[in-house]
């Protein structure tokens, strides 16, 4: 018996320092698990917005050696009573406001700092967008009417086999994907534990087969479409996002600090919502489009592209909030009118006419309630019509 409990002692050890090895093995992989199932918490949801390289593999995109752009500072604007009350309801961090291409507006909230790169989530997808314009330009990318298994061959096969790129970018795919942020089992999750884990986004992509309708029949927002989007363009190119964009976007557009994507555990940026920027530079990204795709005398992004990315082209309802390329068109838009909005409540607002754009970063644990999305939008359009100016 004293020899069998030695034995059961010797096992019960070895068992314990076997658990150790794998957990410092696992340990960065068990970190960031952790941190997604934390992630959107009511106490952490703020800090985490604003330090997502603490917890994700990340990849910086370049900002380039040269100087910062310049922002100017118009006239001041005092929000009424309606947007402080606003502003506290949504939980907003950050609010960058630009008139004629000055800032008349600019404050942080809940601790935050003006230099926090923040998350993007969705707002990202209309810079990939951005980035397809330029290479249609350049003739890397022949038409956005070219199959995405033209330069992303391993789609073969697969639910994307028969769209098209255009199909991708108005989200108009036809692929099966559950977008549920609030259900543990959904698609979106499942990618989300495999970005945590270090896993591939293109293996996970690879291995959806099924679709609800042919390609360009329907809309149904689904993110993994802005993945396939990325895929076409890594393809194309044969060069990373986060490479690209700091090229062709990002250096001319003079940011003040370095962004940076998320990453799978290949080192693939995470396209479809992982871009970190701070909201200054977010605001500048909305000015260059507001301006047809110029900033500081350069065209970045193809006037044609601009035009052509933000305005209602995929097959939504009628009467509905609108899609373009990667780009949002609110219901009864004036021309010129769109946004880039991500889950949460951020949002690039744009409006053409009045020669204004609104940057707002937000931890709005309530994003997805009823009325909301249209709340922010009415209010984005109060705040556009009462600016002193032009």
């Amino acid at each position: 018996m004293r020899k069998f409990g030695k034995w059961l002692g010797r096992i019960l050890l070895v068992l314990v320092l076997v658990a150790a090895a794998v957990g410092l093995w696992k340990r960065e992989e068990i970190t960031r698990l952790l941190a997604v199932n934390s992630l959107f918490s009511q106490d952490k949801i703020v800090h985490n917005f604003s330090n997502m390289n603490t917890a994700f593999l990340n990849t910086p995109v370049d900002r380039g050696a040269g100087p910062t752009s310049t922002l100017t500072y118009g006239d001041a604007y005092t929000p009424p009573a309606a947007v402080d009350t606003w502003i506290k309801e949504r939980n907003v961090t950050a609010l960058v406001i630009l008139k004629d291409g000055a800032i008349t507006y600019e404050n942080y909230f809940h601790g935050t700092q003006p230099e926090d790169r923040r998350i993007s989530w969705s707002v990202a997808k209309s810079y990939l967008s951005a980035l397809v314009g330029i290479l249609i330009d350049e003739g890397t990318i022949t038409s956005i009417d070219d199959p995405v298994t033209k330069y992303a061959p391993r789609l073969k096969g697969t639910a994307y086999d028969g769209a098209s790129l255009r199909h991708v970018l108005n989200m108009a795919s036809g692929v099966t994907f559950d977008e549920d942020y609030l259900d543990k089992n959904s698609d979106i999750n499942r990618m989300g534990r495999i970005l945590a884990l270090g896993g591939k986004m293109d293996d996970f992509t690879a291995e959806l087969t099924d679709t609800f309708a042919a390609p360009g029949a329907e809309w149904k927002y689904v993110s993994i479409d802005t993945h396939v989007v990325g895929m076409v363009v890594r393809g194309a190119t044969g060069r990373s996002i986060a490479d690209l964009l700091g090229e062709k976007v990002i250096t001319p557009l003079g940011l003040e600090h370095e962004p940076y994507y998320l990453t799978d555990g290949v080192g693939t940026a995470f396209v479809l919502g992982g871009l970190n920027i701070t909201t200054r530079d977010y605001a500048r990204f909305g000015q260059m489009f507001l301006q047809g795709g110029q900033w500081q005398g350069q065209q970045i992004v193809p006037a044609d592209w601009v035009n052509a990315s933000t305005v209602p082209s995929a097959p939504t309802k009628t009467g509905e909030i609108g899609y373009g390329y990667q780009w949002w068109i609110p219901a009864g838009a004036a021309a010129g009118e769109y946004m880039a909005r991500g889950i949460y409540g951020q949002y690039i607002y744009i409006d053409t006419a009045r020669n204004v754009v609104i940057a707002t970063n937000a931890a709005d644990r309530k994003f997805r309630e009823e009325g909301v999305a249209q709340q922010n939008i009415d209010m984005f359009r109060q705040i556009a019509k009462t600016q002193k100016g032009k």
